[in-house]
């Protein structure tokens, strides 16, 4: 047996891979590495690279496979080329850590990928993005088991950051808690492993608006705060978190509270110019903040919220801020229909409600603002009550919430 096929045959067995297992991580055929490692044939320098490569055996196959072992130093004595051997050392430790299966370029239009997705996020069905977003985990996890360099490795665990979270809101939409809280603890934990402050806040601020939903309003106040003590200041995450912060405030009834957090976001938000992609659900948008403000203020009870609700809505009617976006106009006529409610225009109220259930884009994490109308004209006895009650449970069911009116 050849000296090349002996180091061979020892690194298989060390690393308990057969022929045929490491004829595929190269790749090549099986009968040629068992030619190989019984000294019956010699590897080209590249198939010699190949498996030096994927047995991690620090060049020694690439020596032997040159005619040339690497050379042992005796006790006490020193090489007499020791600087070149270093130098040899150096550039081949710069090689391995520039390996890679992936690419950088394979590695950016994954980003660039999941920078659509998070765009799509408002116009799309959340069942349908989630098959997508499913789609892109994969990939990646993939991409992970292979060969990748600090930086990408990196890279892609932040892009996993970001799809984790993504998961986790359309699956909250879905009212499917728990799985979105698996998806939470897994982005909150790349987001730590790439001390990447912005992820960590968004997982914090998606937990803020999962609570909200449920009706644990004082826990949704604090995790908004805590949200807003991890997010770069002023950053996208930072602003969401404090205007989560105010409509938590205005579901328990504190007026004070709400309209500071409101103050405070409207000082955030003046500045900022409109971001080249106003859907992106991570960049935070100006006009959101009149959303916000028309919600928060329905929530509370305060008259002003009708004239921003119905502002809200004609401005994304109009198209003014972009292109239709229909989840959008949804959730604002369901803001208007509670500030009609607010100001004792039941009747408007139920006709508004009917337009936003109808329409179709009404998510389920948002059935209980609509539940939340039906009841109010129902106990006002309003006569189309039982048509937006029956409405509703046509174009979204009950989902095993309390029964309506």
């Amino acid at each position: 047996m050849s000296d090349f096929g002996t180091e061979l045959a020892r690194l298989m067995t060390a690393r308990s891979l057969g022929v045929r297992e490491l004829a595929r991580m190269v790749p090549c055929n099986p009968g040629h590495i068992s030619n190989l490692r019984s000294g019956k044939g010699r590897p080209s320098p590249e198939l010699a690279q190949a498996l030096d490569d994927r047995l991690d055996a620090g060049g020694t196959l690439r020596a032997l496979a040159a005619g040339h072992a690497p050379r042992r130093r005796q006790a006490g004595a020193a090489w007499d080329d020791s600087a070149a051997d270093d130098e040899i050392a150096a550039l081949d430790l710069g090689r391995r850590a520039a390996a890679s299966e992936v690419g950088i370029s394979t590695v950016e239009r994954l980003e660039l990928a999941v920078d659509d997705l998070a765009t799509a996020y408002p116009g799309t069905p959340p069942a349908d993005l989630l098959g997508r977003v499913r789609a892109y985990l994969g990939y990646l996890g993939r991409l992970l088991d292979g060969r990748t360099t600090l930086a990408e490795h990196r890279r892609l665990l932040v892009t996993g950051g970001w799809l984790s979270l993504l998961a986790a809101t359309c699956l909250i939409d879905l009212h499917r808690d728990h799985a979105a809280s698996a998806h939470l603890r897994t982005a909150a934990q790349l987001a730590r492993e790439t001390g990447h402050a912005e992820i960590a806040a968004w997982c914090l601020e998606t937990q803020a608006w999962q609570v909200l939903t449920t009706g644990d309003y004082q826990r949704a106040v604090d995790i908004s705060q805590a949200a807003q003590r991890v997010a770069p200041p002023g950053g996208s995450a930072f602003i969401q978190a404090t205007a989560q912060e105010g409509r938590a405030w205005a579901r328990l009834g504190a007026a004070p509270e709400t309209r500071a957090a409101l103050g405070r976001v409207e000082a955030l938000v003046s500045p900022l110019p409109v971001p080249d992609r106003p859907e992106h659900h991570y960049r935070y948008d100006p006009a959101k903040s009149e959303a916000y403000t028309a919600t928060t203020l329905a929530w509370l009870g305060d008259p002003a919220a009708e004239g921003y609700a119905r502002q809200v809505l004609a401005r994304l009617e109009s198209t003014a801020d972009g292109p239709p976006r229909p989840r959008r106009a949804a959730s604002a006529r369901l803001d208007l229909s509670l500030a009609l409610i607010a100001a004792g225009q039941h009747d408007e109220a139920a006709g508004t409600a009917l337009e936003a259930i109808t329409s179709g884009r009404i998510v389920p994490s948002n059935y209980w603002r609509a539940r939340e109308v039906i009841r109010a004209v129902a106990e006002r006895g309003v006569p189309e009550a039982a048509d937006l009650a029956e409405a509703y449970r046509e174009a979204c069911g009950d989902g095993g919430r309390p029964a309506l009116p």
